[in-house]
């Protein structure tokens, strides 16, 4: 039998011809706004995510093997200095092609809260918001979910990771607020 590959939002895992047949997906969007010290907005943007094998692996293990779940998530900005792309095999501790942007006031990584899950879809209901401090400005490249709330931190667990539709600046006592929504469907 030929192996076959599957699409997770652009993150690559082999799967059989059999377990295609169920036809199960699973993808986030991060939807973004930025407002000014004022409260304007400045601008918002959107970014699908990859699920990195390392995420798809976890969730077989939880759901399947028994495996410990992670009880809570933590959002980071990824910097679009030094940017190449995100990968499917990426993780906290290694991901070469993007760094994290640490320019906020935030001493970590801001906790991302999803309500319960509802209709194949769960949400953060009230936005992460990231207090922004760089000098003078900064640009954002997208946004990703890890296990560890150390800013800057390469340990835990990489969950997702997407990049903006286009690259976007942040200037000193921007404010961003962040929703991550992540959906599962069956064909």
């Amino acid at each position: 039998m030929d192996n076959l590959s599957f699409s997770v939002d652009a993150g690559l895992a082999p799967f059989s011809e059999e377990a295609l047949a169920s036809g199960f997906q699973l993808g986030g969007t991060f939807h973004v706004e930025c407002y000014d010290k004022d409260g304007n907005l400045r601008w918002k943007d959107t970014a699908k995510n990859i699920l990195p094998v390392i995420n798809l692996n976890d969730i077989l293990n939880v759901y399947y093997n028994a495996s410990s779940a992670t009880t809570t998530w933590y959002m980071g900005m990824v910097d679009n200095a030094g940017f190449s792309a995100f990968a499917s095999t990426d993780t906290m501790a290694s991901h070469s092609g993007w760094s994290e942007n640490t320019n906020t006031s935030l001493a970590s990584r801001p906790t991302w809260v999803p309500s319960a899950a509802s209709a194949g879809s769960m949400s953060n209901p009230t936005a992460t918001t990231f207090n922004m401090n760089p000098s003078p400005t900064c640009t954002i490249r997208g946004f990703f979910l890890a296990s560890n709330n150390t800013l800057g931190g390469t340990s835990g667990m990489l969950s997702a990771e997407a990049a903006l539709g286009t690259p976007q600046i942040a200037n000193n006592g921007d404010t961003l607020k962040v929703t991550y929504a992540i959906n599962a469907t069956t064909s």
